[in-house]
């Protein structure tokens, strides 16, 4: 895990209760310019210009300790040399070993603002070759070629930062948001085409306990781990998503309710023989429900939910569908 951190295609560290860097990446370091005994320990304010310490301190910290995380906030850092780096930033807070941690992620944003800067840049070269177009014309079509370069460039970055929205931070599974445009395609399908399908609702069991045990950096590992154990059991045309904590869901394409119990009941006994990093035995707790007519995307969610609780009260480590209850 802190292998695929160092490496990975974004920014981090971690901000301990004291606001000073207890943990940082190879990414964040490369960015700015830093050795990673230069930001160890150092207060975050080392690295900020001076209009994003009064944001940092008048917003930032007020509203992470209110709601828990932030999403996408534009903030200006300091490299090595002295110059302003701009980013987008999401972090998350909680308490590990009775200590507060600020993991924060970050995106660099020079670069599409660049592109931004040169595609305003270019048109209003445009427009000043239609005031000249004869001297201007074999200038204008090298122009065009240039903005439409930067338009695919631009197109390109947008749809990356797409499925960065649509994907969960944690495992890099499908998140909640994707499910739900999954749902809703799936759901006009049955209606324009009778095409059924069913849905598995997982929760692990007890997975408290593993976060009071050991900590939340071993309950990360759980969920990155399940995730991985899910992808690997469903089929190529299954869709599998976190919808948030300790819950994944699963859309599984025109299956039955029958089934939909026997795919349920077989991750049940594959995840229960997993060997798990740091803990011995992990179960999951499964609520099925089938699509049927006039149902919707909020009934059929509502069914898998009293269908997984019921699935709790059995005692866990199983499957239970909704018309069994």
């Amino acid at each position: 895990m802190e292998k695929m951190l160092d490496d990975a295609p974004c920014g981090f560290f971690s901000i301990n209760h004291h606001d000073r860097i207890s943990k940082v990446n190879n990414r964040f370091l490369g960015w700015l310019g830093y050795e990673r005994q230069e930001v160890l320990g150092k207060h975050i304010d080392t690295f900020l210009t001076n209009v994003n310490k009064m944001f940092i301190h008048t917003y930032f910290f007020p509203n992470i300790q209110l709601k828990g995380s932030i999403e996408e906030v534009y903030i200006n850092l300091t490299n090595s040399s002295g110059e302003s780096v701009p980013i987008l930033m999401n972090a998350r807070q909680y308490i590990e070993n009775g200590e507060t941690i600020t993991d924060c992620m970050f995106i660099q944003m020079k670069q599409r603002i660049d592109y931004e800067m040169e595609l305003r840049s270019l048109h209003k070269t445009t427009e000043k070759a239609y005031k000249d177009r004869e001297e201007a014309f074999i200038q204008l079509e090298k122009v065009y070629t240039e903005i439409e370069q930067k338009q695919d460039e631009i197109l390109k970055m947008n749809e990356e930062l797409l499925i960065l929205s649509k994907t969960d931070k944690l495992t890099a599974i499908p998140n909640r948001r994707f499910y739900q445009e999954e749902l809703a395609k799936h759901i006009e399908k049955y209606y324009n085409k009778n095409i059924i399908f069913s849905i598995l609702m997982i929760d692990i069991d007890r997975f408290k306990k593993v976060n009071d045990n050991y900590g939340h950096i071993v309950g990360d590992n759980i969920l990155i781990q399940l995730a991985s154990v899910l992808t690997d059991q469903i089929r190529l045309n299954d869709f599998l998503a976190r919808l948030g904590g300790e819950e994944f869901v699963i859309i599984l394409p025109e299956t039955a309710a029958d089934k939909a119990i026997e795919v349920a009941n077989k991750l049940n006994k594959n995840i229960e023989n997993t060997k798990w990093v740091t803990i011995d035995r992990l179960t999951v707790s499964i609520g099925i429900a089938t699509f049927s007519k006039g149902a919707n995307e909020v009934s059929i969610l509502h069914d898998a939910d009293q269908a997984l609780y019921r699935a709790k009260e059995n005692g866990r480590n199983c499957s239970i569908h909704f018309n069994d209850i």
